[in-house]
Formats: C-alpha cells, sequence, structure tokens
C-alpha cells in the first residue's frame, strides 16, 4: 500500500497548481480520501525548503504529515519518507492503529535518523543540529489519531448548537494538539521540573523563551547535539557549534498523542505548520474554511496567512510574494497547511478513494509564476 511513501522522488509527489503568480506557492486543490475531501499547500520562505507535508489515502485509512524542520531540511526530508512506512508496517503488525503503534513509528524514525547523524557528522557535522517538529493525523474505523513533537498545530471545526435558536448552529474551533514550545508556560514548568539541577535550563533570550537560550521547541526528531551529550564533548562538533555543557538530554522525541472517534458535527481539520499560527488564530483559521469554497482552501489559508504577514509590515500581498527566498524569510516562516473535510458518506468515497500518496515538492523554484488567480478571498 505504501509503495509511494518508499519512493518520495518517483512517485509521492502531486501535481500542483498555480499559487497566484507567486513562485514559491504550491498547491493542491481538492483529493478525495475516504470520509471526505483534503486541499494541501506550502509556501517556501527559506533558500532550502525546510517543511514538508504528505497526505497518504487508501480506502480504510488516511494519513496526513506535516514536518517543521529547523537547522535544515534534511530532518523532515528523511520524515517524509520514513514515518509513513513504519506506520503502515506497525498497524499490520499489530492489527491495526493504536497510540502505541504512533509511539513505534515515531521512535523508529527517531532512531535511523540518528543512526544517519552517526555516520554522517564528522563529514558534515552541522547535521547534528537539523531537526523537525513532527505533526500526524490518522484517520481509521472513525477514529481519529493525532500525535505532534513541537509547535505545529491540528486543529478541529466543530458544529455546535448557537444558545437558543434551537436551528442556529455555529463552527468553533478545538485544538487536538499540544505546543511542545516553551514560550508556552505549562511546557515551560515541564522543561524546569525534568531539570530540577539546571537553573538555565530555559532562558529569555532575544525576545522569546528557549531551551538553553537555542531552541524554542521541546520535542523533535532529530536536534542530536540537544540529546546526545558526546556531540557537545567532541571537538569536531565544537568547531561548529558554540559549546554548550549538557549533562543529559534537553530535548525529546516522545509524541503528545490524542485520540477521539469522530463525530457527525465534526466538520473538517486543519493541520499546519507554525508558520501558518503566527499569523492566524485558531478561530479565524476556522472561520475561513467555513465562509470560503473547499476548492483550493488550503491555498487560501496560505495566503491569508501571507496578507497578515504582509499587514505587520504595511506592505502587500504583491509586494510579499516578488521577494526571493530566503530574503523572505525575514517576512515569514515556510507554511505548509492540509485541510481535511469529513463530511462525506463512507459508502460513497469507498468508490473513489484510491491507495494514493500526494506530498509537496521538497523545493519550489518558480512554479507556474505565470498563472493568475483572481478568485476572492472571502472576508471575515
Amino acid at each position: 500500500m505504501l509503495e509511494s511513501c518508499y519512493r518520495p522522488l518517483e512517485r509521492c509527489f502531486g501535481g500542483g497548481g498555480g499559487g497566484g503568480g507567486d513562485g514559491l506557492l504550491w498547491h493542491m486543490d481538492l483529493k478525495p480520501h475516504a470520509s471526505g475531501d483534503y486541499s494541501i499547500a506550502v509556501v517556501q520562505a527559506n533558500s532550502s525548503l525546510e517543511d514538508q507535508g504528505q497526505v497518504f489515502t487508501s480506502p480504510s485509512a488516511t494519513y496526513v504529515g506535516v514536518y517543521d524542520g529547523h537547522g535544515g531540511p534534511e530532518a523532515s526530508r528523511f520524515i517524509n519518507s520514513h514515518l509513513f512506512p513504519y506506520l503502515h508496517r506497525f498497524a499490520l503488525e499489530q492489527g491495526g492503529l493504536s497510540a502505541e503503534v504512533i509511539r513505534r513509528a515515531f521512535d523508529a524514525t527517531e532512531e535511523d535518523f540518528v543512526h544517519l547523524v552517526t555516520r554522517s557528522w564528522v563529514a558534515r557535522p552541522q547535521i547534528a543540529s537539523v531537526g523537525s517538529c513532527c505533526l500526524v493525523g490518522a484517520i481509521t474505523d472513525d477514529m481519529l489519531y493525532v500525535a505532534n513533537l513541537g509547535d505545529s498545530r491540528a486543529v478541529l471545526g466543530r458544529r455546535v448548537s448557537n444558545g437558543r435558536m434551537s436551528n442556529s448552529t455555529a463552527v468553533v474551533a478545538e485544538r487536538l494538539s499540544t505546543d511542545h514550545n516553551v514560550g508556552v508556560e505549562e511546557v515551560r514548568k515541564e522543561v524546569e521540573a525534568l531539570h530540577p539541577d539546571d537553573a538555565h535550563i530555559v532562558v529569555h533570550t532575544r525576545g522569546v523563551w528557549r531551551i538553553k537560550g537555542i531552541i524554542q521547541v521541546s520535542r523533535s526528531i532529530g536536534d542530536v547535539y540537544l540529546k546526545k551529550p558526546e556531540f557537545h564533548r567532541d571537538p569536531r562538533f565544537q568547531q561548529f557549534g558554540s559549546p554548550v555543557p549538557l549533562k543529559r538530554a534537553v530535548m525529546s522525541a516522545e509524541p503528545s498523542i490524542l485520540i477521539r472517534k469522530l463525530r457527525p458535527q465534526d466538520l473538517f481539520l486543519i493541520f499546519a505548520s507554525d508558520g501558518l499560527w503566527e499569523q492566524l488564530s485558531d478561530d479565524l483559521a476556522v472561520e475561513i474554511v467555513v465562509k470560503n469554497p473547499r476548492v483550493g482552501i488550503a491555498k487560501k489559508l496560505v495566503r491569508a496567512a501571507l496578507g497578515e504577514a504582509a499587514r505587520k509590515r504595511e506592505m502587500s500581498y504583491d509586494d510579499i510574494k516578488r521577494i526571493k527566498k530566503g530574503v523572505r524569510r525575514h517576512f515569514h516562516d515556510d507554511i505548509t497547511v492540509v485541510v481535511v473535510y469529513l463530511d462525506r458518506e463512507r459508502s460513497s468515497a469507498n468508490g473513489k478513494c484510491t491507495v494514493d500518496c500526494t506530498s509537496a515538492p521538497i523545493d519550489i523554484f518558480s512554479l507556474n509564476s505565470d498563472e493568475a488567480d483572481d478568485t476572492p478571498l472571502t472576508t471575515y
């Protein structure tokens, strides 16, 4: 089933439409999955795209992955080609998906990446400081699983009755994942409690809280130099990175996992890297999905985020999209968005949904830059 995900360069890339004249924006307007439709979009800001995103579909399961790399693209690309095959393999071995299957898949992916770093870091010492947040959603047998490392986020759009008017409904945002970012006081206290003998485990520097003054997220795949103290003791790494005395790991690869049964009032899911959530609130993102057509909805969310990033700089979106990759990182982050609708009857979806894997391109360079997108974005 997951042959396409074993060969991401050969088969896992879906075609994309134009990004409204934005040469760094790629999108897939709408494709079916077993419980509805999904849409995916990615915009690149870094010199190398550090975000990776993919969706695997079959008549019995849907997997969504959003991998937000930092320090380079190697970790997110590695997850993109390893995590889903492990999920599928372990689910087969244990007779279905479970929290234990997800943990095993995360552990195996982390272990494999650590082995890659160990083999190659002498020639490429910087790979020891490469890592990635990892957000995964899985739907099977009307059950939803959300697993997360880092500060990418999954948000549910859920219908609720609106007050006393029995015939009136509203759609509210429900956050399904935990942001493992020490900017969140609860996470900061969790890290401090794990390191009672280190008064400087979390410090406020360059305007934000960071572990050892280096990194904001407390969980990831990779970042081996913050998990394996022996790397910091090696003079070869110290020539590359700032020496940070470590007695033990200050980050982990243990995912937070949520499991819930899908209900009729659950309308859609938004999976996105923190580049989206830096610009849009959970409520606003859900409102945009509610008020716009579903075709190309992931691109609509990306464009709304870029519009907000431009507004903060007193610029227009047209100004933003003329900025080159690399320089563009000063205005916004890489952004990956996947919107998954949940409202198609399973019996009708089974006839249309096939085994398929769609991944965003590894890097985006002026794709479809001459196409225009005049579809208006509904305001809010």
